[in-house]
């Protein structure tokens, strides 16, 4: 399958082009969309098939903390956490990644040492994403170069809820550039909506298409900071931007969904999303995440759940 945008080529030329693309796009079926997402929702998964499914889960957070009272130690704590979920059980999985603001990642890459979990950083003046494009890039650079092996950018909902479309698609192009090292190595990108304050699905989709054009590695659902985070409905929507955007470019683009999952049964449920949707290609941490903070901590009492047939004590996990 040929891998090229130059289908789209004339698209992002103008404000006026942007527009008719976007809102050429297939209207939503709102019932339709959330009738498969609570229908996929209900499937029931068993014994080694849900045991699979933990520890694919586990493989995939973003571990994340991201408050104005983190500290080195616990950064450095969660980045022992990412490595080693499981003290007494060598067999699980590490985490995909350790996600903090940029000031942290230095910290964080140092106690990973060299472990196979990338280091994420939110930028673009997280979450509000309210500040100049000079400070956002600037955000961007000093994380990367601080050792950030992801960047999750937020866009300016402001801009994109104004109809300013060109303006959020040369955005996520401008951090797309400074995600780029001086060896010519690149951060990848995430690029994060809010979802809870895009509105309508017919939004969602739409900035699903200029992240996607404009060179997005993952579209991600929300900064996990608003009441209306990630939800079934939107990330399915999200999937059958990626899966359309594949079919019509051979470009693969990840999905992470972040806010609101804590339990093992909402990830399984995701994961059924990604599976029906989208199929295996996606079932990886390479093209799909979760972002959070407590969800590892029910996988892993589920886990043991599975191994032992009794739940651990209260103390079993560390609480972040």
């Amino acid at each position: 399958m040929p891998t090229t945008l130059t289908a789209f080529a004339d698209v992002t030329t103008s404000d006026s082009a942007l527009r008719r693309f976007l809102h050429g796009l297939p209207g939503v079926d709102t019932v339709g969309l959330e009738a498969r997402a609570a229908s996929l929702g209900t499937r029931s998964i068993k014994t080694t098939a849900k045991a699979y499914a933990i520890d694919l889960a586990i493989s995939m957070i973003d571990l994340t903390t991201l408050e104005g009272a983190d500290t080195p130690g616990k950064v450095r704590a969660l980045s022992a956490k990412a490595v080693n979920p499981d003290p007494t059980d060598r067999t699980t999985p590490m985490t995909a990644a350790v996600c903090v603001y940029p000031d942290m990642v230095a910290t964080a890459k140092a106690a990973l040492n060299g472990a196979d979990v990338k280091v994420a950083s939110v930028a673009t003046a997280f979450p509000a994403g309210r500040a100049a494009l000079p400070v956002k890039l600037a955000d961007t650079r000093d994380a990367v170069a601080a050792g950030a092996d992801e960047i999750d950018m937020v866009i300016d909902r402001g801009a994109f809820l104004a109809g300013r479309y060109l303006e959020t698609y040369e955005l996520i192009r401008a951090i797309k550039e400074a995600c780029v090292r001086p060896d010519g190595t690149a951060a990848r990108l995430k690029v994060i909506f809010e979802t809870g304050e895009l509105s309508t699905y017919d939004n969602i989709r739409r900035a699903s298409w200029i992240g996607m054009l404009a060179g997005a590695d993952f579209i991600k659902t929300s900064t996990g900071k608003v009441g209306v985070n990630a939800t079934p409905a939107n990330t399915l929507l999200m999937l059958e931007a990626v899966r359309d955007f594949r079919e019509q470019t051979g470009i693969q683009i990840g999905v992470k969904p972040a806010g609101g999952i804590r339990t093992t049964k909402d990830a399984i449920k995701f994961l059924v999303l990604v599976n029906e949707t989208v199929g295996e290609d996606w079932l990886s941490n390479h093209w799909f995440r979760f972002g959070a903070s407590s969800l590892l901590n029910d996988l892993l009492m589920q886990r043991q759940k599975l191994s032992t047939g009794r739940y651990s004590g209260p103390d079993y996990v560390t609480v972040d």
